[in-house]
């Protein structure tokens, strides 16, 4: 329980509020309490007072006998002195904290409006008031009000019980809202905790609210799209590893086939010419399939290192060209070029090479004979743009998107008799990316494929 997120951020809540609560809490009885305090002091001074002016009106026995009974039915007690400080009459039994609180009275300093003369509450038997009475100019005593601290003490003692209580309803719903409250904050974090036991479990298909506008929300839609492209990604690894075991199986079928045929002994010299050209094909086609693997393990593992450096691509095609132009010869395709020279690009010379090498088979293996095939090279802005056109057979418009996706192959049954795997441009792509390049492809069914690469022009690159 104690480890449950929503218990934890329950608690958070809590404290904090409880600390603010507290705080604002304090202040406020503070202040009420003082109010209450200063209330009855000034309704004691005012009691005193009122008494003060009854006797400057009429200062005679009767008139002092009179307010004392008055005082002795209620909660206070009054005490009148003369202008000796002599007491003449009390409401009630003058105590010795009565009279000590008068005899440390300098009555010569009380102004005339009265004044409180003991307010400690909290330490005293009393607050006390001194109103001075004086007749037709002449000081004839005082009238000392007192009023017990425990009536003062039953006051603030009363206003306590109420923020008690006040504070403990305060503290429930509190509590309660801030359970709702973290139960509502934590029950979409908990749906998406079950939801990742699920992706780590194989179980890619989760289900969570991504409608919310807030960060949960944003967090749960980031859920839902790792689930959808992990679920994508175990579909292309379950079809990457059929087409591969597709496609290591064909040649190794072939290879041992045709071996067993020989292995036979009954066969003729020319069949066996045949035969062991056949195997040579497969095994080269073999050979070419485990490279391919190899590279893109290598990039899968962040093994495929680029040592790239400055290099003259005007000098890097031309010397390009002339290796390849014999395989080009033999179906007569030519090859033009037009770049700048010089033109400075920062690549890897041998992988650049493999990129350069890979289209341009491409190109010549979707071609006719004699046809042309033309590698153009431009500066626009930042980039170096090299596109590479023929005018071959073509791609179809819904084989474009997939391109370059692995052993994604147009035409399957033409492509495996050209030798082709469905891993040449993947891995191109992945080369010229890891250039800070892009390539991307346009191509229209039986009118020609353009290849567009754009590198970063040396001096931006740098």
């Amino acid at each position: 329980m104690f480890n449950k997120l929503s218990f934890k951020i329950g608690l958070l809540f809590f404290i904090f509020i409880l600390v603010i609560e507290t705080f604002m809490f304090y202040i406020l009885y503070t202040n009420l309490a003082n109010d209450r305090i200063d209330e009855v002091m000034d309704s004691l001074l005012a009691r005193g007072n009122t008494h003060r002016d009854v006797l400057e009106d009429q200062y005679d026995p009767s008139t002092l006998e009179h307010v004392g009974i008055m005082e002795s039915a209620s909660e206070f007690s009054v005490v009148i002195t003369d202008n000796n400080n002599d007491i003449i009459i009390s409401s009630n039994e003058v105590d010795d904290n009565m009279k000590r609180i008068m005899e440390h009275t300098h009555t010569d300093t009380i102004p005339q409006d009265g004044k409180v003369i003991a307010d400690q509450w909290n330490n005293d038997s009393y607050i006390a008031t001194d109103s001075p009475i004086t007749v037709n100019g002449e000081h004839k005593g005082h009238v000392f009000m007192f009023a017990s601290t425990h009536y003062v003490k039953k006051s603030v003692n009363q206003l306590n019980k109420q923020f008690l209580t006040m504070g403990l309803i305060i503290i429930f719903f509190t509590v309660v809202t801030i359970f709702i409250l973290s139960r509502f904050i934590a029950q979409p974090l908990i749906k998406m905790k079950e939801a990742t036991e699920q992706l780590s479990k194989g179980r890619h298909h989760v289900t969570l609210n991504i409608d919310r506008k807030d960060e949960l929300g944003e967090l749960a839609h980031s859920i839902t799209t790792l689930s959808k492209e992990l679920e994508q990604l175990k579909n292309e690894r379950n079809e990457f590893l059929a087409n591969i075991s597709h496609e290591l199986r064909t040649p190794i079928t072939y290879i041992k086939g045709y071996a067993d045929i020989i292995n036979r002994g009954e066969i003729s010299k020319k069949d066996i010419i045949e035969y062991t050209h056949i195997i040579q094909e497969e095994t080269i086609h073999l050979t070419h399939l485990i490279n391919n693997l190899f590279e893109l393990a290598k990039i899968d593992q962040n093994n495929f290192i680029i040592h790239r450096e400055q290099v003259n691509l005007n000098t890097f095609l031309t010397h390009l060209i002339n290796r390849l132009q014999a395989a080009f010869n033999k179906r007569n395709i030519i090859i033009h070029i037009q770049c700048p020279n010089p033109l400075y690009v920062c690549i890897d010379p041998i992988r650049f090479q493999q990129v350069i090498v890979n289209i341009l088979d491409n190109a010549q293996k979707h071609s006719s004979e004699k046809s042309e095939i033309f590698i153009t090279v431009k500066e626009t802005g930042n980039h170096v743009v090299i596109t590479v056109t023929d005018y071959g057979e073509g791609i179809p418009e819904h084989d474009l998107p997939y391109i370059f996706d692995r052993l994604y192959r147009v035409d399957k049954s033409r492509s495996r008799q050209s030798g082709g795997t469905g891993l040449g441009l993947a891995i191109t792509k992945e080369i010229v990316e890891a250039h800070y390049g892009s390539i991307e492809i346009t191509s229209k069914l039986d009118e020609g494929t353009q290849v567009i690469i754009k590198l970063l022009r040396s001096d931006i690159d740098e």
